[in-house]
């Protein structure tokens, strides 16, 4: 583990590098045989675990219930909803046999071409059309509505240029599509959802967000309005956290999913659709860790407190062990997951550098002297700071340590953000302050998308977002000189 702490590239010299050697190093996921794929180890997979439990209560706590759709979708149903067939034909795998057989040659297994399936099946890239094709099957009437649907799943969306948890050929997610009997009440759900979002953002991950509108070229494709939170990674590039979407009737309409109202007449249903996936793991790692390794989140933490014994016999780590499970029985009675780890195959300044480079919360140790004087050393991963405290009062303040560590990398996080938040009005300020700083460049854009792709072009910065609290400001275009009514933010982004 020091080898590998050693062999961390720093985020100062090489930020993409440090990220990936991070996610291998700490043991989170690796590259797998299948190109573009990932292997998700344990410990990421207990970080993933937690964002789900939480993220799972929230949509029921809204009203929503989980289920599950087939992850084939008949290639005719994309050919539905032209916006949306447009937008993921080049990233769909599509299934088209059944069958292998054993080379007459004897070179293996080949592909069957007697098993060709009479239409092709797509690999779910996002499910918008299998689930309305189902609801039509649901819906009848005003009373069969809403339905508040959510599924855990996979999906596989064939990237080129990939990389650990960002993007992948596959990745895990959650997606949930609703149906309603109004425009309003769709438009309140998508605003909803996006603010389910920021809570587990800004409360469970420590992340500050910035919740707006994705510009019309930015959108979900087959969507009306895309509301996204957008968070800043510590390099300066902005990261799409999470997307919620007004579909309004264009799903319904593709897929003939009618109600009757209460007057007796047919109406389309209105639509929403809202998902987060396993880039918040790269969005959890690039926003908080440093140098030494992760730095985790309080809530998310697979293991909140570990507790080291220094010791010289075998008598001496008994009595030391005994002690640490006494604490750590009442630290469990709080809520608060905990490791005793006694391995006596290694130092204890190896379990400091692996349980740092793993960026659990806590970390206790405890040697002989410790237990003549009822001390122990108690040090924070988000500060590194060291402390020799009495163990006397210990379970009651590191359950306020918990939240106190939660609150500490949430403002860290705050404080980079909105030092990285900057006003430009010109076109050579904006390509400046991009190449020389990065992070958000708040600025006045004419609202076309001619502007918007040369200024893509020109610089690979996009519009993030247009704030939801964007306040109406007369102005000119950064680029076109146009005139515009208010200020959207740009970043390079992942």
């Amino acid at each position: 583990m020091a080898k590998e702490l050693k062999d961390l590239t720093k985020s100062d010299e090489n930020y993409s590098q440090w990220y990936n050697d991070l996610v291998v190093k700490a043991g989170l996921a690796e590259n797998s045989a299948v190109r573009g794929c990932m292997v998700i180890k344990p410990y990421g997979y207990a970080i993933w675990e937690k964002m789900q439990a939480a993220l799972d209560k929230m949509f029921k706590d809204t009203g929503h219930q989980n289920a599950y759709f087939p992850l084939f979708i008949p290639k005719s149903f994309f050919s539905k909803e032209a916006h949306h067939v447009e937008g993921f034909a080049k990233e769909c795998a599509v299934v088209t046999h059944y069958r292998l057989k054993n080379d007459p040659e004897g070179k293996g297994v080949v592909v069957d071409p007697d098993a060709k399936l009479e239409e092709e099946l797509i690999v779910r890239p996002t499910s918008e059309t299998i689930i309305w094709n189902t609801y039509k099957n649901w819906i009848q009437s005003y009373r069969d509505l809403p339905i508040l649907c959510n599924q855990w799943a996979n999906v596989v969306r064939w990237e080129m240029r990939t990389r650990l948890f960002l993007r992948t050929a596959e990745f895990l997610w959650q997606e949930g599509h609703t149906a309603h009997a109004t425009r309003e009440e769709a438009v309140e759900e998508a605003e909803k959802m996006i603010r389910v979002y920021r809570k587990f953002a800004e409360e469970w991950m420590s992340l500050p967000v910035v919740v707006g509108h994705k510009s019309p070229n930015e959108r979900f494709a087959g969507a009306e309005d895309t509301l996204t939170i957008e968070a800043l990674m510590q390099d300066g590039k902005a990261l799409q956290s999470g997307t919620s979407h007004f579909l309004g009737q264009n799903f319904a309409k593709a897929f003939d999913v009618q109600y009757v109202n209460k007057e007796g007449k047919l109406e389309y249903v209105w639509a929403t659709s809202w998902g987060v996936s396993t880039r918040l793991m790269g969005a959890l790692i690039m926003a908080h860790s440093d140098n030494n390794g992760l730095v985790l989140p309080p809530k998310l933490a697979p293991i909140q407190v570990v507790m080291v014994p220094i010791y010289k016999t075998p008598e001496q780590l008994a009595e030391i062990c005994a002690r640490f499970g006494a604490i750590a029985a009442e630290l469990r009675d709080k809520g608060i997951s905990v490791k005793i780890d006694d391995r006596d195959n290694v130092r204890p300044g190896f379990k400091f550098a692996e349980y740092e480079l793993k960026g659990v919360p806590v970390r206790l140790a405890m040697g002989g002297r410790d237990l003549e004087n009822g001390t122990i050393e108690l040090v924070r991963r988000d500060t590194l700071e060291k402390q020799t405290i009495s163990q006397e009062g210990l379970v009651e303040r590191i359950e306020g340590l918990m939240a106190e560590i939660q609150e500490n990398i949430y403002k860290k996080a705050l404080a980079y953000r909105e030092s990285m938040i900057t006003k430009v009005d010109t076109w050579e300020e904006f390509k400046r302050v991009l190449d020389e700083k990065g992070g958000f460049l708040s600025a006045h854009w004419d609202g076309t998308v001619e502007t918007e792709v040369a200024i893509k072009e020109a610089t690979k910065a996009t519009i993030r977002c247009i704030p939801v609290d964007a306040v109406d400001e007369e102005g000119v275009c950064v680029f076109s000189g146009r005139p515009s009514h208010r200020r959207v933010l740009f970043a390079r982004s992942y």
